[in-house]
């Protein structure tokens, strides 16, 4: 085999201008389109790698918020309670006092029936003793007369009792 230099250097020309015609028809706008994918494909990831965060905020502050509403939950509950309590012990305080009064009401509407029976049955003894003097005297007393008896009579008893 022999060697030839002519188409050796033929081929390399070829060879370099093929080279240099895919470079600038094929090679610049391959590698061109290449580097537009490789640019999108790292804000593609960019863009993934945000919204990830993103997410990761939200889902954060979403369970800070659920927190916080838990929390609020509680306080109204305890705070309901303590209401609930505070006017249980208004209702009682309020019928305690009612039951005093109506108690004391209740006393003196004794008191007073009881100053009503007395009154009455001094009336009444009044009447009984004036009758009594007149028949063991058999003489007629004037009214007058008949009320200083019965007033002393009364003192009388008032004192013994």
């Amino acid at each position: 085999m022999e060697f030839n230099w002519e188409t050796t250097v033929i081929t390399m020309i070829a060879f370099l201008g093929l080279y240099l015609l895919l470079n600038k028809y094929a090679f610049g706008p391959l590698f061109g389109i290449m580097e537009k994918r490789r640019e999108l494909v790292k804000e593609e990831i960019s863009a993934a790698e945000t919204s990830r965060k993103d997410a990761e905020k939200l889902l954060e502050e979403q369970k800070q918020a659920l927190q916080q509403a838990r929390k609020e939950a509680y306080e109204i509950i305890e705070q309901a309670r303590a209401t609930s309590s505070r006017q249980a012990d208004d209702i009682l305080a309020g019928a305690k006092a009612e039951s005093v009064r109506l108690k004391d009401e209740a006393v003196k509407d004794i008191e007073n029936e009881k100053n009503k029976a007395i009154a009455a049955l001094r009336s009444q003894v009044s009447g009984m003793s004036v009758l009594i003097a007149s028949k063991i005297i058999e003489k007629q007393i004037d009214e007058k007369s008949q009320e200083q008896l019965v007033d002393q009579y009364l003192n009388e008893v008032g004192k013994s009792s």
